[in-house]
């Protein structure tokens, strides 16, 4: 039988979120680019660069397809919104992007993979931390990086979306998601976020690799969206600065225990992912 795991907290990892100076401004805190978004599925998108916004991120941009782009800055004028009928954009907005979310409401047709391989590849000609969700996740299927441990990004699957980056099925990941979180990690490099019921963080300092379970989360947050709202939050953590382990341990609780403080105030069922803005402004500033 293995040992049990290190929990992780929200109380462990709140100090990571020490006080702004005075004299600061917007680009101290960093630009997130979001990249997703076909047709049809601009909602994800939207709420993970909200998630960005209201975590923090100087200055948040996204690069969507054409048929939402008009809403997106209808519903969050905050936002930095392009318009892309094809992937020459994310190089224009990525030189001056500091971390990249790519995968809310990606898809998977044509457009979905001219976005994808544009991403990646200004993600590492720039050497910029990236978050991969969603169908990022499902576009990397069957290609680890030749080098995992040079790897700077944060991986987010679900059970069913690490079966498919392992070669395995559901049910095989779900019945050990210790060693299928380990297995990612090694395999992919970076960080390994294993979503689910105790959310699992791996991650590597030197030559140790680290697995700790997150003590936060309910039921009610299986709903659409949520993973979408983590992905945003995982971005503007790296935006601000944050290393890429540091960023995932804190955004996984972060997510979680909002999420926790929204179901004690309103109850589990029905439940909605942007519930959780208000808690997390509350959480961000302890």
């Amino acid at each position: 039988m293995n040992p049990p795991l290190p929990s992780l907290s929200y109380d462990q990892v709140k100090s990571l979120l020490v006080p702004r100076a005075a004299a600061t401004h917007k680009g101290h805190y960093g630009h997130t680019l979001v990249v997703g978004g076909a047709s049809g599925m601009g909602g994800a998108c939207l709420m993970a660069a909200e998630a960005a916004a209201r975590c923090g991120s100087g200055l948040t941009s996204v690069v969507t397809h054409p048929d939402h782009a008009g809403y997106f800055l209808l519903r969050r004028p905050e936002l930095m919104v392009a318009a892309a009928a094809t992937a020459d954009v994310i190089n224009v907005l990525g030189a001056r992007a500091t971390t990249l979310v790519l995968g809310p409401g990606l898809g998977h047709g044509a457009w979905s993979a001219a976005m994808h391989s544009a991403a990646l590849a200004l993600a590492t000609q720039r050497a910029l931390p990236l978050v991969l969700d969603a169908d990022g996740l499902n576009l990397l299927h069957g290609t680890p990086p030749a080098q995992p441990e040079a790897s700077k990004w944060i991986l987010t699957p679900h059970a069913g979306e690490a079966a498919r980056l392992l070669g395995q099925t559901r049910e095989q990941v779900e019945q050990d998601r210790e060693s299928a979180a380990r297995t990612l990690q090694a395999r992919y490099g970076g960080v390994a976020v294993l979503k689910g019921s105790g959310t699992l963080v791996c991650y590597r300092e030197g030559n140790m690799q680290h697995l700790e379970r997150c003590v936060h989360g309910n039921p009610g947050m299986a709903t659409g969206g949520m993973g979408d709202v983590l992905s945003g939050i995982l971005g503007a953590l790296l935006a601000q600065g944050l290393p890429l382990a540091q960023a995932a341990r804190l955004g996984v609780c972060l997510h979680s225990k909002a999420a926790d403080l929204a179901a004690q105030t309103e109850g589990q069922r029905g439940l909605l992912a942007t519930d959780l803005y208000p808690y997390l402004r509350t959480l961000l500033n302890p």
